[in-house]
């Protein structure tokens, strides 16, 4: 009967059969995330052709056992936070939305990096939409092109 349960249990969760690890010692997370650049239009610019889908398809990641959702603030710009907005909120206990900066985007397939911190700051802050409720906690790593120190 374990045995049973076991299985009915991770074929109610598959996201969480290849395991979990922990960032920083403290956030658990599953190994199967979901990156949320590509719920955007063409180009990673912009409103999806069709933003029910984006709704469904981030939904249904959630009832999977996704926990992660990385996104970022040059993703449409802010359209992927703006769906995963509406397709999760209030969100699951558990559910951690990680989000980066360090580029803008001045057009389609597009993309200029800016690390200055006042711009990753203010990118990274942005980014996430206002949630009552939700937990937020900022963490800036600074970004080194290739070949600099």
């Amino acid at each position: 009967m374990q045995n049973e349960k076991s299985a009915a249990q991770q074929n109610a969760a598959p996201a969480k059969k290849p395991g979990e690890f922990l960032i920083g010692n403290d956030l658990r997370v599953t190994r199967l995330g979901f990156g949320a650049m590509r719920i955007t239009g063409e180009g990673i610019r912009g409103e999806p052709a069709d933003r029910a889908e984006a709704i469904r398809v981030l939904r249904r990641a959630v009832e999977l056992g996704i926990n992660f959702i990385d996104t970022a603030d040059s993703y449409g710009p802010n359209v992927s936070e703006e769906i995963i907005a509406e397709a999760l909120h209030p969100y699951p206990q558990g559910l951690v939305i990680a989000t980066k900066g360090g580029f803008m985007r001045p057009g389609p397939n597009k993309w200029i990096e800016n690390g200055k911190p006042e711009h990753l700051r203010s990118a990274c802050e942005g980014s996430l939409p206002v949630a009552p409720g939700a937990h937020r906690s900022l963490s800036i790593a600074p970004y080194r092109p290739q070949g600099t120190s």
